[in-house]
């Protein structure tokens, strides 16, 4: 059946929750579902949000490169536009941008007069900057506003960005200038092309984990600059992989962390980029040598930010810090309540 059939249930919420996941009772269709479903629209391509099985798939167009390497390249997908209109039974459906990760997009559903977005995740901070791999996160007016609360905390701020990457880029110069590689720790889909994107590529050449590699190439098909990489197995020759790696730049997902493939780039220093680096211990925690604190996520003045903007009088919180921004929220008047979800389970944020 097509995003396109007209039936007209008038219901209270536009969204409510179900065991499979966020539902549509007007449009009867999911939203970033965790369970098997007809249809399903997908916010982004990230595991916690993305799951196989699904009948039919709605998501972003510039999304599909990365949906079909993590779903199967026989996924059902539409794709729309951003700010492109579906009408089915009734509910007029778009994609507007949320600035996560590459396609990443917030679900705008109106019906009946009343408008609602969920706004799966989205990155927004205290700064007037944003993640130059993906559109840029798009404040969507609504009556009623589904916002993740990842980092839903007042310690959560980032820093500046260029100056997250002034210090990846002196602590990879610093490493090369002593011959040694940086292994730079970060989530494979996101994370470490945002990274890509930022630092400074002359520094010495730059490998990724083979996890990484075919996001790349699927970042690069949709448009976004990235600089030349190659793979451990780019370099079967030991001697010249030794070479290479003298003051290389080696872009891994966390899981790697102390395994036999870390081992092949002998001495090295490790870092990892995450938000949780904000906070005082993560980083020992860890067991790197040093911790970068860069999010894809909104901080907290991101998160107030991005609700004061919607001009929404009912906020409903999902994973992440709900209690928290759910009383915050309430004490500034507004109509707050919560999703309990399943998000957040990524491998780093």
């Amino acid at each position: 059946m097509a995003w396109s059939e007209h039936r007209a249930i008038e219901v209270q919420d536009l969204i409510v929750i179900r065991p499979q996941g966020m539902y549509c009772p007007a449009g009867d269709f999911y939203i970033d579902p965790w369970r098997p479903v007809p249809r399903a629209v997908i916010t982004h391509a990230h595991a916690d949000h993305a799951r196989a099985g699904h009948g039919h798939v709605l998501a972003t167009a510039v999304s599909e490169g990365v949906l079909r390497h993590r779903l199967g390249a026989g996924l059902s997908l539409q794709g729309l536009a951003y700010g492109e209109v579906v009408l089915h039974h009734g509910v007029r459906l778009s994609l507007h941008p949320a600035g996560h990760v590459l396609g990443s997009a917030q679900v705008r559903l109106e019906h009946a007069g009343r408008v609602w977005v969920a706004s799966g995740d989205y990155l927004l901070s205290a700064h007037d900057e944003r993640n130059p791999t993906c559109e840029p996160f798009e404040p969507v007016p609504c009556h009623c506003f589904v916002s993740e609360s990842t980092f839903g905390l007042p310690i959560y701020r980032w820093p500046a960005q260029a100056e997250v990457l002034a210090e990846i880029n002196a602590w990879w110069r610093a490493n090369a200038a002593a011959g040694r590689p940086s292994l730079l720790l970060a989530y494979s889909f996101g994370k470490a092309q945002r990274l890509l994107a930022g630092v400074d590529a002359s520094i010495g050449p730059i490998l990724v984990h083979g996890a990484v590699a075919p996001i790349n190439d699927a970042y690069r098909a949709a448009g976004v600059a990235l600089p030349a990489t190659l793979t451990l197995g780019d370099l079967p020759d030991r001697r010249a992989l030794a070479e290479r790696l003298k003051g290389a730049l080696v872009l891994a997902p966390p899981a790697v962390h102390a395994s036999a493939w870390a081992r092949q780039l002998g001495d090295f220093s490790d870092g990892f980029a995450s938000g949780w680096m904000q906070l005082r211990g993560a980083r020992r925690r860890q067991g790197v040598d040093r911790g970068f604190v860069l999010s894809d996520h909104a901080d907290w003045p991101g998160l107030q930010r991005a609700i004061a903007a919607t001009g929404a009088e009912r906020i409903i919180v999902t994973h992440g810090q709900e209690a928290v921004v759910v009383r915050w929220l309430q004490e500034q008047g507004l109509q707050a309540g919560s999703f309990q979800t399943e998000y957040g389970s990524d491998e780093a944020h």
